[in-house]
């Protein structure tokens, strides 16, 4: 999602952000610490410096499908219990409408329990937009970019549990329910509209599509910071089966590799270098909404809240086959501000033999953040991307890219 500005958020950092310094006491002369006190119901799940901030934030923004829109976010970090050595869980829960009648509505979380013995991450979301469509494909024209409408609803769940530290194993599910397809007008040059001409898309694809699939997930993740990571591994697999009896209309399977790798770079955290290579391969009949694509930004929980090869319009590219791999080094600046250069590459095909170098699509920009929540590394961050086939643009987006 492109957020080309953002007016009353940038406003009101500082106050959000004044609000996540834990207290220190200043009292003069203390001789003794004051005596503890009993927590009971909710309140007793987390340390007093690790329970959840639910202030909300609010937001505007300008987007060329949308026009102007706001909403607002509320960001919870906590810990469960006392134990500082479990990660810190958190949740992302925001809605907003637009000028033009569209609307999102997410709730996001990763989840440690106490001892980190189970992990659950995952989205609930629910969308009325309108986005470009392309076509199917590695090699799609921009005069072929039409205007298509629909409302979503995703409900994607992993439930693990621990194996030994940092391993996790488990179960995923993934429910996807599009409705009120419509294409809106004809493409770029007056022809029929591309998502009605497309041989690949077939009829069947054109109506409301519910698909649902379940299968096996395995996670090693070492990060010792889900939010903006310092140090660590995150590899990710899991496949899913998508068949008549799990609930869906179209069969298919689903097969994917998320890996990425964090390190400090000089001696320090202060220049962090991330790097993520992205794999997802599917064999069936797939419907268009379900098909991997460069720049996926729309589904958070598909690729693990990741934003693939910015700079390349979401889902720009798409198809059965995706296969992409990008890095960033991350630099601090001074006070709460850090910066960013990024750069990626990727491509799409129908089948694996179709992914070859020469076709390799590319991505990259750089960019600033600000450290909204210092103590729980959240930032904001603003970038300048452009890519294969793509103009520039400004993003602004909570949370790191990867």
């Amino acid at each position: 999602m492109r957020f080309l500005c953002s007016v009353l958020a940038l406003c009101l950092l500082p106050l959000f952000g004044s609000a996540q310094v834990t207290p220190i006491d200043s009292a003069a002369g203390s001789t003794a610490p004051p005596p503890p006190t009993s927590r009971t119901g909710i309140r007793g799940w987390f340390e007093p410096r690790d329970k959840p901030n639910l202030i909300p934030l609010p937001f505007v923004f300008a987007q060329q499908e949308t026009g102007f829109a706001g909403g607002l976010s509320i960001l919870p970090v906590w810990r469960f219990g006392k134990d500082t050595t479990v990660r810190k869980s958190n949740a992302r829960l925001f809605a907003w409408v637009s000028q033009e009648g569209q609307s999102t509505a997410q709730l996001t979380h990763t989840i440690f329990t106490k001892g980190e013995k189970l992990l659950f991450s995952g989205e609930l979301s629910h969308y009325n937009q309108e986005l470009f469509f392309y076509g199917i494909g590695n090699e799609t024209s921009r005069s072929r970019e039409s205007t298509l409408s629909y409302k979503l609803l995703i409900f994607d769940q992993k439930a693990l549990a621990r194996v030994r530290p940092n391993l996790f194993a488990g179960v995923r599910y993934r429910l996807t329910n599009t409705t009120d397809i419509e294409p809106v007008g004809t493409d770029n040059e007056g022809r029929l509209h591309s998502f009605l001409s497309d041989p690949r898309v077939s009829a069947r694809e054109r109506q409301n599509t519910f698909v649902s699939g379940f299968g096996p997930a395995v996670l090693y993740d070492s990060r010792d910071n889900v939010l903006a990571t310092y140090r660590g591994w995150f590899v990710d697999a899991y496949g899913t089966v998508n068949r008549r009896w799990t609930g869906s209309d179209f069969h298919f399977t689903r097969y994917q590799l998320d890996v990425r790798h964090f390190r400090p770079l000089f001696g320090s955290t202060n220049t962090i270098l991330a790097l993520n290579f992205i794999g997802q391969f599917h064999g069936g009949n797939v419907p268009f909404r379900e098909l991997g694509g460069m720049a996926e930004n729309l589904s958070s929980a598909l690729f693990n809240y990741a934003s693939i090869m910015r700079g390349i319009y979401e889902l720009r590219f798409r198809d059965r086959q995706t296969v992409a791999f990008q890095g960033e080094i991350r630099q601090k600046l001074f006070w709460r501000i850090d910066g960013a250069v990024f750069a990626g590459v990727g491509e799409v095909g129908n089948r694996v033999s179709d992914l070859e170098l020469d076709k390799t699509k590319i991505a990259g920009g750089a960019g600033l953040r600000f450290r909204f929540n210092r103590r729980d590394r959240l930032n904001i961050r603003l970038d300048y991307a452009g890519g294969s086939n793509s103009p520039g643009t400004f993003f602004l987006a909570l949370g790191e890219a990867f």
